[in-house]
């Protein structure tokens, strides 16, 4: 496989050749959790976003097909200008530097908040990607969570033995169940303020290539409880009942009422970032991408916020408080 050095001169030649930007200037961008790489390219006429997504560990086809599927619901997607899937290149619509991580504050939450909300309830509408099989949120998708979770999470990087495992898969039982129980929509899988673009009068939509079809809440917990960056309790509460309602106008939810919706929030909460504590220590401990581990401390104070408030999760709430905490403290990644 390629170093980065020389993906990248093979980028440049690509942009220059094939698709016609004989002058142009790379700027490096942030990227994600996964391989892929992102280039601001700059042009004399316009800017664009240049995608390199090396094969075999990534591929571009499912972000080309749900890109065309999410817009023709109308919904902001970036437009693919120029594809080459055999080296895992392409050229993209250019949103900005405006995500929502960026920008937003208390005074502008409600309105970002809100434009968001109703592009998931767009999102989560669509039935078909063409030339595309979603795939599904299944159980055993869940349960290799749970075991890539203990595995990374609190072996390799916390160095723990678990002691109650039949407890806690009891626990993870009720969580996966919980999730199968809900209506199974498109699910982005990573709805967050960071995969989110701040545009003029809507949102910009990324990161939406690992799409599965899944429960109802995941994504809009993973907009509402975003490990990036929190807000109070009450105002979640607020937009989470604000989403409620836009589902139930569209007939998603005409048979459940608004507690068992914020009880299936929670559970899918836990799962969720249960999940993400697996994904910030595999970046750390598998691909030495430390500053993720910034984002434990948050993800682990909503666990134990969920968790102490059921008594079906007690004893995870336990584990959380009495095992992980004190560990994840002695590594010292719990500054305030």
């Amino acid at each position: 496989m390629e170093s980065a050095e020389e993906r990248k001169q093979l980028l440049l030649t690509w942009l220059k050749t094939e698709c016609g930007l004989s002058s142009l200037t790379l700027y490096p961008m942030i990227g994600d959790a996964s391989f892929r790489r992102y280039f601001r390219v700059w042009t004399p006429s316009a800017s664009f976003i240049a995608m390199d997504a090396p094969p075999p560990r990534e591929n571009c086809r499912p972000f080309i097909a749900i890109a065309n599927a999410l817009r023709a619901q109308g919904l902001n997607t970036p437009v693919v200008f120029e594809a080459n899937l055999e080296q895992g290149f392409l050229l993209l619509t250019d949103f900005g530097d405006l995500a929502y991580l960026s920008v937003l504050e208390d005074h502008n939450a409600d309105l970002l908040y809100t434009r968001a909300l109703n592009a998931l309830a767009t999102l989560q509408g669509c039935r078909e990607v063409p030339g595309y099989s979603i795939p599904s949120f299944t159980r055993e998708f869940m349960w290799q969570e749970w075991e890539w979770h203990k595995e990374w999470f609190l072996n390799k990087w916390l160095g723990l033995t678990l002691l109650g495992e039949e407890e806690l898969d009891e626990c993870y039982a009720h969580l996966v169940e919980m999730a199968l129980s809900q209506p199974q929509v498109f699910m982005h899988r990573d709805y967050h303020a960071a995969n989110l673009m701040a545009l003029p009068h809507d949102v910009g939509i990324l990161d939406f290539q690992d799409a599965f079809i899944g429960p109802v809440t995941y994504d809009v917990v993973s907009l509402l409880r975003d490990c990036y960056i929190d807000w109070p309790q009450a105002q979640v509460i607020q937009w989470v009942e604000y989403y409620f309602k836009e589902l139930q106008k569209q007939g998603v939810l005409s048979q459940v009422d608004s507690g068992e919706f914020l009880y299936w929030f929670d559970m899918m909460g836990v799962q969720r970032h249960l999940k993400a504590l697996l994904t910030f220590a595999r970046k750390h401990v598998r691909d030495h991408q430390s500053h993720y581990l910034r984002y434990v401390p948050r993800t682990l104070n909503y666990l134990q916020q969920v968790s102490a408030n059921y008594p079906e999760l007690t004893l995870l709430h336990r584990h959380l408080t009495e095992t992980v905490q004190p560990v994840v403290e002695q590594l010292s990644v719990c500054a305030p």
